[in-house]
């Protein structure tokens, strides 16, 4: 790009709005120029906003220091400074739907971390190697909504893109699944600050994440879904059965899988090859935070792990490991993503890199 696009994050001095500003302090693309937070943090220096909680493992990137923090409720504030803004604001369910179709309204492009909008019909739920089309429903949505330039696009649950980008290369190359079986060891930054209480996970597993396995069941159906009629209709053919479960991880989500295919099944060899040769539009379009390779299959039969594994591809690239034959279903596997970057702000970054790419912010 000639020129950088100027962006915003909402919810910035969160975990989350913390892991955006990481990611997007170097980009390419972007240029960030306004930063939103609660009215206990409007009118303070973003440095002094977040004193005491910032959370990266690195210092405050130094070009967002001493940007003074808005209302992010005082959507006027935003007009005029830029055309997209991330969204990772920390209120009400309904709250964040009225707030973030707000900012569609006022005209600006709202790519969203928060799972508000996940089950409005009309808004895409996006992992950008999987369903790039679904962004064609924006003129839709606009026109439905009464909008001239804003729009809505939101990003999934962060325990899934470590079994949906292998499940779907698989179902590319012509394997269609029938049902699948997944357990995820999910890091404890997936709970955001201050997650858990340490008593509670040292020497132990919680086996319960309220709302997730619901997440993990339902959401695969929207992205794996077709556009019709102004709206994403699911595709609901592949059953999912999950069992989501707390670990004292840092970083990372782990996710055991058991797949049953709906006719031939791949042998090992080829699931392997589909895998690592694996690429989508992102890729071809070589967008900054696309992955290259996209899948990486390690041999060892100790990996993935979170520790050796979750950085990949700039925390991007999903890594699988441990395929073999399964004694119930027809393959099981290993796969593991960074749960904060892919799952989270680096997923939400990628959508916007796409969207550019595409030509629906200029």
């Amino acid at each position: 790009m000639d020129k950088k696009l100027k962006v915003g994050v909402i919810g910035a001095t969160g975990v989350v709005g913390q892991n955006y500003l990481k990611l997007l302090k170097n980009h390419p693309w972007f240029d960030v120029v306004y930063l939103a937070a609660s009215p206990q943090s409007a009118g303070k220096k973003y440095r002094d906003a977040v004193a005491g909680r910032w959370h990266m493992n690195e210092a405050i990137p130094a070009a967002y220091r001493d940007i003074v923090v808005d209302d992010a409720g005082d959507v006027s504030q935003a007009v005029g400074r830029c055309r997209l803004v991330f969204s990772a604001v920390e209120m009400d369910k309904k709250a964040i739907m009225a707030l973030e179709e707000e900012y569609a309204s006022r005209g600006f492009a709202v790519v969203s971390n928060n799972s508000a909008h996940r089950h409005t019909p009309d808004v895409p739920v996006m992992v950008p190697e999987i369903n790039h089309d679904h962004l064609d429903i924006i003129p839709v949505q606009q026109r439905q909504r009464g909008w001239k330039q804003g729009f809505l696009v939101v990003k999934p649950n962060c325990s899934i893109q470590s079994y949906m980008l292998p499940l779907y290369a698989l179902i590319q190359a012509g394997y269609p699944v029938d049902s699948m079986i997944v357990a995820t060891l999910q890091a404890v930054s997936g709970a955001g600050y201050p997650g858990p209480a340490s008593i509670d996970l040292i020497d132990n597993v919680l086996p319960y994440i309220p709302g997730e396995e619901e997440k993990s069941e339902v959401e695969p159906a929207k992205i794996l879904g077709r556009l019709e009629g102004g709206r994403v209709i699911p595709d609901e053919s592949i059953k999912i059965s999950a069992h989501c479960n707390r670990v004292a991880v840092s970083d990372g989500h782990n996710a055991c899988c058991s797949i049953r295919f709906t006719g031939k099944k791949p042998e090992t060899d080829e699931v392997i090859r589909i895998w690592r040769d694996f690429s989508s539009l992102p890729q071809e379009l070589k967008l900054p935070s696309a992955p290259v390779p996209l899948i990486i299959y390690r041999d060892e039969p100790d990996r993935p792990q979170p520790r050796q594994d979750r950085d990949a591809g700039n925390g991007m690239a999903v890594t699988v490991g441990r395929l073999r034959p399964c004694n119930v279903f027809d393959i099981r596997f290993v796969g593991l993503h960074h749960n904060t970057v892919r799952g989270a702000a680096g997923g939400s970054i990628l959508t916007a890199e796409l969207l550019v790419a595409k030509g629906y912010v200029k």
